[in-house]
């Protein structure tokens, strides 16, 4: 008998929902995205955001339930985000899920958002199974997963300060780009040369899989500051490749080294950074050189969305970890 899994997003700035049949194979994935309500304000307000997930909420859900052309009988669990992300926003899909978990009597299951991320590589690739190295970068996240089964992580390496797509964000403000910075970054990033600055790369003796953002991100911002300060041209095309480049080399490296020392031959990517098509390409080179296998979702599936939630809900239904009515959102949930 197939499991069908609804899964609910709303840890940030999207309302999703989606229905998936037994972990892998998508009936719906329906998001409603506010860029363009945040675009104006140059980010995410979370208080609009947790306003404009109330409104979406319902209306998400019966859409989902419309293209998978299931209704709530027809479900085997609710898969929600809990955390990390921002409270108010989780709230609404964690109230929205255990309202009708009770009212349905439908198991409940509470997935974090990162395992989400990971989690959308089974959906995009049928074949890949664990153990694997993972790399999930986004606008809050940077960490090197060791994901040795379904349900078992273990974190090798995290950012010290920004995540990767933090950093992108700043430097695409700072170039006057505007809201949502990584795509608008790597278009004009693909007009400029990425050899023309060499910005720091930073590394750690005590653990080489850490990433710090935050002194190439400082870097380029003086650079900026000093070309304003002697009236000289500022290339902002090839600023932004060069940051671009600086970023995906140590992404790069820490994460094909993670996957060497760990005798690992699967590297998998995931997140919103995950969709920069310079990030993979820079991939596609190193675990060629390294006679490694990548793998990475298509891009609707790096960005937050509903899918990758019912997925990694699916396996931890299976395994019989299901909440209770007590479940609560936790904003810095840890993986």
């Amino acid at each position: 008998m197939s499991n069908l899994i609804l899964g609910i997003e709303s840890s940030c700035d999207e309302t999703a929902a989606a229905v998936i049949k037994d972990g892998r194979t998508v009936l719906s994935n329906v998001i409603s995205s506010q860029i363009d309500i945040h675009e104006k304000y140059g980010g995410v307000v979370p208080e609009i955001a947790s306003r404009n997930h109330i409104l979406n909420i319902s209306s998400v859900i019966d859409e989902a339930l419309v293209q998978a052309e299931v209704s709530l009988d027809d479900i085997s669990a609710i898969a929600v985000t809990y955390g990390p992300g921002l409270i108010g926003a989780l709230l609404v899909g964690v109230s929205s899920a255990k309202a009708i978990a009770s009212a349905k009597n439908i198991p409940l299951v509470a997935v974090n958002h990162i395992h989400g991320h990971i989690a959308a590589n089974y959906i995009a690739h049928s074949d890949l199974t664990p153990p694997f190295v993972c790399l999930v970068a986004s606008g809050g996240h940077s960490h090197i997963v060791l994901v040795s089964d379904y349900m078992k992580f273990k974190i090798l390496g995290r950012t010290r300060d920004d995540a990767a797509g933090e950093a992108f964000d700043k430097i695409a403000r700072v170039l006057g780009l505007g809201y949502p910075g990584g795509p608008k970054l790597e278009k004009l990033a693909k007009e400029g040369n990425e050899n023309t600055f060499s910005f720091p790369r930073v590394e750690f003796a005590d653990n080489p899989y850490d990433f710090s953002f935050s002194g190439v991100k400082t870097a380029v911002i003086n650079h900026l500051h000093k070309c304003t300060q002697k009236g000289e041209t500022i290339n902002s095309a090839d600023i932004a490749a060069s940051f671009q480049k600086a970023v995906t080399d140590v992404l790069t490296k820490n994460t094909i080294s993670a996957a060497i020392d760990n005798k690992m031959d699967k590297v998998v990517l995931a997140g919103g950074v995950s969709a920069n098509t310079a990030l993979r390409r820079s991939f596609e080179t190193a675990a060629k050189e390294n006679g490694l296998k990548l793998y990475y979702p298509e891009s609707v599936l790096c960005t937050d969305n509903a899918a990758m939630i019912a997925c990694a809900g699916y396996y931890k239904f299976l395994s019989g970890e299901v909440s209770d009515s007590t479940l609560n959102a936790v904003a810095n949930l840890k993986l």
